[in-house]
């Protein structure tokens, strides 16, 4: 096996074994993700992440903003919060499936819950597209570490 797909298999072990709450959304079942029936852990961090060892400037204005507006539900690096927010370095978030315009509109009018059973995301108020676009960068710069493409 070579070593790229050696590393993209230890960040998936690394993102199954750090949260241990995702069998749902990775069973390939389409329903929610997060194991319900667990034992409540309110506010563990649901995935384990590498960080990038730079970030663009971009990114690290979208680092703040993240910090500002988003972390308090989504965690720290957006690693989610068990009992309270999903980890958007998951597959589920990979670009392919959720385009930046679903960050943006998420932001502006909120989210029905459909991937989690978190309950719905309300709109963010105060965010501006501007500092959605510098936080997608973030994450995006983020979840290509962990090999999310």
């Amino acid at each position: 096996m070579d070593a790229l797909k050696m590393n993209k298999l230890l960040i998936g072990v690394a993102l199954l074994g750090g949260a241990g709450v995702l069998y749902w959304g990775l069973s390939g079942s389409g329903d929610n993700p997060r194991d319900t029936a667990s034992t409540d852990h309110s506010g563990a961090a649901l995935v384990e992440i590498v960080l990038p060892d730079t970030f663009s400037d971009q990114a690290k204005l979208g680092q703040r903003a993240f910090a500002a507006v988003c972390a308090d539900c989504h965690g720290p690096n957006a690693v989610g919060q068990d009992g309270v927010a999903p980890p958007l370095i998951h597959k589920i978030y990979e670009p392919s499936h959720h385009g930046d315009g679903s960050f943006l509109l998420a932001a502006q009018n909120g989210v029905r819950a459909h991937h989690w059973k978190f309950g719905n995301m309300p709109p963010v108020e105060g965010v501006t597209q501007g500092d959605v676009k510098n936080i997608i960068a973030y994450v995006r710069e983020i979840q290509r570490a962990n090999g999310i493409n």
